[in-house]
Order: structure tokens, then sequence, then C-alpha cells
């Protein structure tokens, strides 16, 4: 059996983290970066999220490839094909893999911020898939899409599935896509995309009556406070979400339930009773829209799949 290969290419300034997180607080309108929210806890409440029924993305975005995986395959195959499959913000791979054998993937390449549980998911994959090759990159994404020459020669699927996408604004999307439709290499993108919808069930996903997405959403203070210092404390904070329908937007927030300072070593921010923390943005599309967004970035040959009731789609486009 072959053994995953691993490499680390972000090793982050504690100093240059700490101080970026600590403007993020001290602004007028507090903020951290959705990105904080992937610690080893983090990474797994949020796939407890998806197993929820208000949760629809996963599920939905599943069935569009059980229904459609075939005909995308073909596509894929009628571009040329990208036996190199990169998985952008991987996780625990399980999404690639369900497609592995369809798509005939010959290499599987495993990006994400959350390091730990991500050479935790490719040892399991190995076992699973015992000949294939397996690497996994720590690297911050969200910032620049620079993959290692380790990753081989030949064209590229860039797999960005679960409307991540979404947490980029309209304008780092095109940013984002245009460095994909590079890092494709004359190959292809395939992107999972939520889709506009009813309010209600907008709201539900992202405030589910378990409280996961709310621990989720919360846990991303304690990894805040082991990151920088603070003291922020659990009882002091709930989770907020809500549609901005103009925006076209989720926004999550931790919002203050009393008033209470947070400390860290050499700074503070008082914060009054119902003061928030803006914490992600979850953009909705419309497919025209996305599909004239991926004709920006230089992609061709789009071609979008959507459930029956128009919730969620993905789009496969080449770089060719």
């Amino acid at each position: 059996m072959k053994a995953p290969r691993f490499l680390q290419l972000d090793h982050s300034d504690p100093a240059a983290l700490r101080a970026e997180l600590i403007h993020g607080l001290c602004t007028v309108a507090s903020s951290i970066a959705p990105k904080y929210f992937y610690d080893a806890l983090g990474a797994r409440l949020f796939s407890a999220i998806t197993e929820l029924p208000e949760y629809y993305p996963t599920r939905t975005e599943a069935a569009i490839f059980a229904r459609h995986g075939e005909e995308m395959a073909t596509a894929l195959r009628a571009m040329g094909g990208a036996p190199v499959w990169v998985d952008l913000g991987a996780g625990n791979c399980e999404k690639a893999a369900r497609l592995f054998d369809r798509f005939e993937v010959q290499r599987y390449v495993a990006v994400d911020i959350a390091v730990d549980y991500l050479a935790q998911a490719l040892e399991h994959l190995q076992r699973r898939y015992p000949t294939m090759d397996l690497l996994g990159i720590g690297m911050d994404f969200s910032r620049q899409i620079a993959l290692p020459a380790e990753i081989g020669d030949g064209p590229r699927l860039i797999f960005y599935p679960g409307s991540s996408i979404g947490n980029f604004d309209p304008v780092e999307s095109l940013r984002f896509l245009r460095q994909a439709h590079r890092a494709a290499k004359g190959g292809a993108l395939l992107i999972g995309v939520d889709l506009v919808k009813p309010t209600a069930i907008l709201e539900s996903a992202y405030d589910d009556p378990l409280g996961v997405t709310a621990a989720f959403n919360r846990n991303l203070l304690l990894h805040v406070n082991r990151l920088i210092g603070s003291d922020f404390r659990l009882a002091d904070w709930r989770h907020v979400a809500s549609y901005n329908a103009p925006a076209s937007r989720i926004e999550m927030h931790l919002e203050a339930t009393r008033n209470c300072t947070v400390r860290w070593t050499d700074g503070e921010r008082h914060y009054f009773a119902g003061q928030r923390i803006h914490t992600e943005n979850s953009y909705k599309w419309r497919i025209e829209d996305f599909a004239g967004l991926l004709a920006q970035a230089g992609f061709t040959g789009v071609r979008p799949w959507a459930d029956e009731r128009g919730w969620f789609a993905v789009f496969l486009a080449s770089a060719g």
C-alpha cells in the first residue's frame, strides 16, 4: 500500500496572524475571518452540520452528483480529461472520494488549512484506495491558489464543492476564479454553488434548532483565545444568522449578551450588549449570474446542473 505524502506550505508567522486577528477585533465593526472556524473541533462541528436536516446544501449537492455525475464525467472527458484531482477545502475528503471511480481519478491532491484533520483523513483514504497517489497540502488557498510542482504535470480538475465560493463577495469570487483558471493548467473546474431561495429556508440552514451551527460559530472564540491569548467567555456571546436580501447573502455574527471586555496581552476591546462580531458571509447566486462570472474569469463551455427545486447547482467549466 502506498503512503500519502504531505506538504505544509503555509508556515504562518504567529505575530502576523495575531496582528491580523487583533486588527479585525479592533475595527469599528469587529470581524473574524471565517478561515479561523477550522481548528480540529471546528472541522468536526462543520462535518456534523452537514448531517443536519435543515442544512440542505450537502445532501442537495450529493443528489446532483448522484443523478448527473456520469454526464459530468462524460463532459469532462470531452474537454480532454483531467487525471489530477485538486480538492480545495478537502476536509474529510469524502465528497471527492465518492466520485473517484466515476471520474477516473489517478492522483488526488487534498488542500486544506486544517492540516491535522486533513492528515488523518488522507491516511484513512489511503486504506480505501491503496494504489492511488495521494498528496495533502496544508495551505490557506483563500489568499492565493499557488500549487506546488509536486502535484505533477498535466491538466487538473479543480474541485470546489459545498458552496464555499459563497464566503467570497462577488469581486473576491472573480479573483478566486481567475486563480483557479490558472491553477487548472488547461483542465477544468467543478464547483458547487448555493442558489437564491426563500429566506426561511436559508436562515434555518444557518441557525438550526439543535444548535450545532451556534456551537460551530462560538467555537471560533475558543480558537481565537488560543491564537492571541484573549479571554473570550462563551457565556457572553450568542450566535446570530440572518439573510441580507439586498446583498443576496447570509450573514453570521456573534452577539454580546451583556456588556463585557475582552482582554489580551497589551490590549482589550469593550463590547456593549447587542454589539456584534461579523464571522461569515455566504453569498447566494442565480445560475445565469454565476455562469457569467465564470466566463469573466476565462472559463469556457460552462455547464450547470441543478436540483429540481433550483436550490443548488454544480458547474463544470473548461480552463482549456
